[in-house]
């Protein structure tokens, strides 16, 4: 067997972008990844492969508060969800960060503040090549210098919607996007990036940014179709020895100086509850009960505005708004955050409303101008993965609506405003898990929280959860590359504490 410094498991963006950076600086890394590769072929840009037939999604099933079965859309694949993500690559901001009062609760102080995790920052946007420009954002964090590359530009039809909103003294700016279009690469800026795999490789996902490097050091081994069950203590518990695993059929051991899980944040969860055992009966990481608990996803909102103008534009994912990201004089608390989808064709509209004809779902695709609305959802302990004779049981009860509804009355009337009378919306909280995160929190306190500021669990100390069940609170964005920074910054940690020692 192969000696490994580091062992992860899971390829998504923070278990790839933590491989990269140890890989780069000597450490023998292996990954240990569920899934396979996504491959690329004709059906990734197919409607009716991607969201009839849904291909590329796993076949599994969660039991959701009452104890029915439902299916979580999940992605288990080489690079994680950032194969389907619409490479929204957005920081959070400098409050999001501090505690924060909203009309539904507080939301919770991180360990650490912005200008901590700031150069992070900076470097996750180097490494996914983020093009953008916050100019006119009102609630853009400070920044050391511009987007490594500049914003893709908005097509006429988008570009003229801007301007109307601009009227209304509305501020939208450019999606930080992290797709190769321009000097960047050879992206055709198609329809068919936000949910579709790209065929490609032009979208810059966890593993063409960061997976393919780690590979290339030659330092980093990856095992796909290799589930882990369990991970597997001292007998005193406070290190950890091994994780089990099932690959092809057989149950083995694999050891390591340092372990990472980089699951996702339910997963993740349920691979620390599954690994119970005497020396941890509540599981691995959890004398302070909290891992499960806390579980966050955004408040969701498809707004779709219908003119009797035909929308043909291509790539319509280029605007954000965060104008009442922090609430305004009406309605005084944080609202949340608007950005634009990816164009919607008729077949997508079909596939999640079942009772739509297609031949509407087709016009309405043709007219529509698509946004969704992102709003903080507040952590409660409540709200937590568990498991029932092996089965994740995910129970989720809503939160803090009061200010996503505001800010869904604000864009709907914005919208109406410049030019689209009709604003069909579609509540998208039901069943969700898309911008999982919050169920291994980490915090200052191991008496409240599973982890330090650095992602190591306060119980084991040779064990880190990097992904996004670190998130102490949700804010409003994409977690993607606040993951990302996070991964760079335990790392670094890792690099100048353990690995010091052992050198």
């Amino acid at each position: 067997m192969e000696d490994y410094d580091v062992i992860i498991i899971g390829s998504g963006v923070g278990g790839s972008v933590t491989a990269r950076r140890l890989a780069e600086n000597g450490a023998r890394v292996l990954i240990l990844e569920r899934g396979d590769f996504v491959p690329r072929e004709p059906e990734n840009w197919s409607v009716d492969t991607v969201f009839f037939q849904k291909k590329y999604k796993a076949k599994d099933t969660w039991l959701d508060r009452k104890g029915n079965l439902f299916d979580p859309g999940a992605c288990y694949n080489v690079g994680g969800s950032t194969k389907f993500y619409g490479a929204a690559l957005f920081r959070l901001r400098e409050r999001d960060f501090e505690t924060l009062e909203h009309k539904g609760g507080v939301s919770p102080a991180w360990p650490m503040s912005y200008s901590e995790m700031e150069p992070y920052y900076d470097e996750a946007e180097r490494m996914f090549r983020v093009h953008g420009d916050d100019t006119g954002d009102k609630t853009a964090p400070h920044r050391n210098g511009p987007y490594p590359f500049g914003p893709v530009p908005s097509e006429p039809i988008v570009a003229h919607l801007a301007d109307r909103l601009r009227s209304q003294s509305i501020s939208p700016s450019a999606m930080p996007s992290g797709v190769n279009s321009g000097t960047a690469g050879s992206c055709i800026l198609c329809r068919t990036c936000d949910g579709f795999p790209c065929k490609i490789g032009q979208k810059n996902d966890a593993e063409t940014c960061a997976l393919e490097p780690a590979l290339a050091t030659g330092r980093v081994d990856l095992k796909t179709r290799t589930f882990a069950r369990r991970i597997v203590l001292s007998g005193d518990g406070r290190k950890v020895e091994a994780v089990e695993v099932e690959e092809k059929g057989e149950t083995k051991r694999y050891s390591a100086l340092l372990f990472v899980v980089s699951c996702n944040a339910v997963n993740s969860a349920a691979l620390l509850l599954r690994s119970s055992s005497s020396a941890a009966p509540t599981g691995v990481a959890n004398s302070s009960d909290v891992v499960g608990r806390h579980y966050m996803v955004h408040n969701q909102t498809a707004l779709m505005g219908l003119s009797h103008r035909i929308n043909s534009t291509t790539f319509q994912k280029t605007l954000a708004i965060n104008d009442w990201y922090f609430g305004d004089k009406d309605f005084p608390w944080p609202m949340g955050h608007m950005q634009m989808l990816g164009k919607l064709q008729g077949g997508m509209l079909t596939a999640n409303v079942p009772y739509l004809p297609r031949f509407l779902g087709n016009e309405m695709a043709r007219h529509g101008m698509d946004w969704i609305a992102l709003s903080e959802d507040l952590p409660d302990p409540n709200n937590r993965v568990t498991l029932e004779g092996g089965q994740i049981k995910l129970a989720v009860t809503l939160n803090n609506m009061e200010g996503h509804l505001e800010l869904v009355k604000r864009m709907k009337r914005a919208l109406q405003r410049a030019g689209y009378p009709i604003v069909v919306t579609k509540s998208l909280v039901a069943h969700a898990t898309a911008h999982q995160s919050g169920t291994v929190r980490m915090g200052s306190d191991p008496a409240t929280s599973a982890l330090d500021q650095y992602c190591r669990t306060w119980d084991h100390p040779n064990l880190f959860v990097i992904d996004a069940s670190f998130f102490p609170s949700s804010a409003a964005v994409n977690p993607a590359l606040t993951i990302a920074a996070q991964a760079l910054r335990a790392s670094d940690h890792m690099l100048a504490t353990d690995f010091k020692k052992s050198a």
